[in-house]
């Protein structure tokens, strides 16, 4: 078989169906053999960030994910995309259509190269990036091509592969049986104790709690937990990674915990259990309100993906489904008034009282978004004030929520959207995405047109990067952006004028726009006129611990007494100097 041709079939093998990218003179002959391949189709992004977020959206609802680029500017385009996904631990091939081998060999100074001869420079930056990389040859092509798409589904992080011009189209032998992605499995007497001793630590505790992350989606282990939370009426918990990942109807499901940030009732059920079951978890900054995280370590169990710890007891060759798996069938049955009546959140489906001519803010916006979600929507949210709000409130059943918490590149969400869509075709889905990030990426808003996809797209307008502002520089002009006619971009992009472009700056033009969405079967775009610095209650409290911690209490916002006298004294010095002249 052809190696690209293998290269292609393997792709399906492992569900991807679409490819997205950017082509290029190098990848141009790739991109021949996709077009003659069975099950996945070449899906054009506007530039390779956006694929590589595309991607990233894609594996969030389908899986595994796949782009293309050409090497060098194509790879450098992407790399934030690229190591994103390896924050967030999104499994994403990355394969580059490199220059021919004969050129590699001899160190010819080609485009897309630095022109030094040195052909292993690219490598090196995506290396830093991806848990295995290979450049491609026609013998090593069989083995390494299943090498690391094995390594991007074990790790559930971002893979590279070159693709060089000139061996796309040379015949190898390759394996008749399919490739299959199947997780390691666990050391028997290894899990056998470890489900033993977290059997036996459930039994002696009066207070346990689970606490889940990102790792809990992305491994699929999910109906685990909630399995084990019915058994024993364990209540359970989110880091802000895993929002959406749960179930948040489900009555064990308390709300999300983020260290001193949680709601009260949230933050007494963790940090008062007398036994911490941890799923994924990773104690970031975003996660736990700056590291205020309060979880006792010695009854804590620590679940990761290949190896658990118990304590300060370490145990490797455990994988995660394995032991819950285990643990879900020996604990006991236990019945446990609820910790919490209802999941915790900041707003609810009954809005405050409000007249209907009054200026939309973010008070009188949230409420009424939580009415307008449903069951299995997929909702993306961009970092800063839209991601503040939607996970402060408890989503529908079978809801998916989409973020980038961890790595927090604003711009992530619209083509992120793209890729879901064309994943998850069928799920209605829901974007909201302030102004400052939507001109990042406002190009991929054409190739959701283009492909007539039909999202609900809200247009947070509030003059500029409110996050920003809150954390510094509330009125200074790097927080301004360009105020667009953002509501007219949809025709802009598509001269079949098929969306439905709202403006929408008070109360009931907001009731008014939710209800014309709800009936129109067409992408519709919604500007939300917002104050400048409106914004969520958590964003709020983030933002000035988020202050003190960046720039410490001599930073700009918390200038020392002596700065300050020193300041006051130039002034005053300056003042007298202009008197005289």
């Amino acid at each position: 078989m052809q190696i690209g041709t293998f290269l292609a079939r393997r792709l399906v093998e492992t569900g991807v169906r679409h490819l997205f990218g950017v082509p290029g003179d190098f990848n141009l002959s790739f991109l021949e053999q996709i077009q003659e391949a069975d099950g996945i189709e070449f899906v054009g992004n506007c530039n390779e960030l956006n694929a590589a977020y595309a991607a990233d959206g894609y594996a969030r609802t389908s899986g595994l994910a796949a782009f293309v680029t050409t090497f060098g500017v194509g790879d450098l385009g992407a790399i934030g995309g690229i190591a994103g996904a390896y924050a967030e631990n999104v499994p994403i091939v990355h394969i580059t259509g490199a220059p021919p081998l004969h050129a590699v060999n001899s160190g010819a100074l080609v485009h897309h190269t630095l022109v030094d001869g040195d052909y292993d420079n690219i490598g090196r930056c995506m290396a830093e990036f991806t848990v295995a990389q290979a450049r491609i040859t026609p013998a090593n092509a069989a083995f390494e091509i299943d090498r690391v798409l094995r390594s991007c589904w074990l790790e559930r992080r971002p893979v590279h592969l070159q693709l060089p011009s000139d061996v796309t189209h040379i015949v190898i032998d390759v394996p008749d049986s399919p490739l299959v992605l199947a997780d390691p499995s666990s050391d028997p007497e290894q899990l056998r104790i470890a489900a033993l001793r977290i059997v036996e630590a459930l039994d002696a505790a009066s207070a346990p709690v689970l606490v889940v992350d990102a790792d809990a989606d992305r491994f699929g282990v999910t109906d685990l937990v909630l399995k084990l939370a019915e058994k024993c009426g364990i209540p359970c918990a989110s880091l802000m990674p895993a929002k959406g990942a749960l179930d948040e109807t489900s009555p064990h499901y308390i709300g999300i915990y983020a260290g001193a940030a949680s709601a009260g009732p949230v933050r007494a059920c963790v940090e008062n259990a007398d036994c911490v079951i941890g799923v994924g978890l990773r104690f970031t900054d975003s996660s736990t309100g700056l590291f205020s995280q309060r979880i006792n370590r010695e009854t804590f169990i620590d679940l990761r993906r290949h190896d658990l710890s118990i304590g300060a007891l370490q145990m490797p060759g455990v994988m995660l489904r394995d032991v819950l798996a285990k643990v879900v069938e020996n604990a006991k049955p236990v019945a446990r008034a609820a910790a919490i009546d209802s999941p915790v959140a900041a707003y609810s489906v009954e809005p405050a009282p409000s007249r209907a001519d009054e200026a939309l803010t973010h008070a009188t916006l949230w409420p009424r978004v939580c009415r307008f979600l449903k069951p299995g929507d997929v909702i993306v949210g961009e970092a800063g004030t839209a991601h503040a709000a939607l996970v402060s409130m408890s989503l529908p059943a079978a809801a998916s929520y989409i973020a980038a918490p961890t790595w927090g590149a604003v711009g992530y969400a619209l083509p992120a959207l793209f890729g879901s869509l064309t994943g998850a075709s069928s799920r209605r889905h829901l974007l909201f995405m302030g102004d400052g990030s939507f001109q990042l990426t406002v190009q991929e808003l054409s190739s959701i047109l283009r492909r007539d996809q039909k999202p609900v797209i809200f247009l947070l307008n509030n003059g500029g990067y409110t996050i920003e502002r809150l954390i510094l520089g509330a009125r200074s002009a790097y927080n301004d952006v360009d105020n667009w006619r953002y509501a007219e971009l949809p025709r802009v992009f598509d001269r079949r004028d098929n969306a439905l472009s709202l403006v929408v700056k008070t109360v009931d033009e907001l009731e008014a726009a939710l209800t014309q969405a709800e009936a129109a079967d067409r992408l519709v775009f919604i500007e939300l006129k917002l104050p400048t610095m409106d914004a969520p209650a958590l964003l709020k409290q983030f933002a000035g611990r988020l202050a003190d911690f960046d720039y410490g209490e001599r930073g700009p916002r918390n200038p020392s007494p002596t700065v300050a006298h020193v300041s006051d004294a130039h002034i005053a010095v300056n003042h007298a100097v202009d008197e005289r002249a």
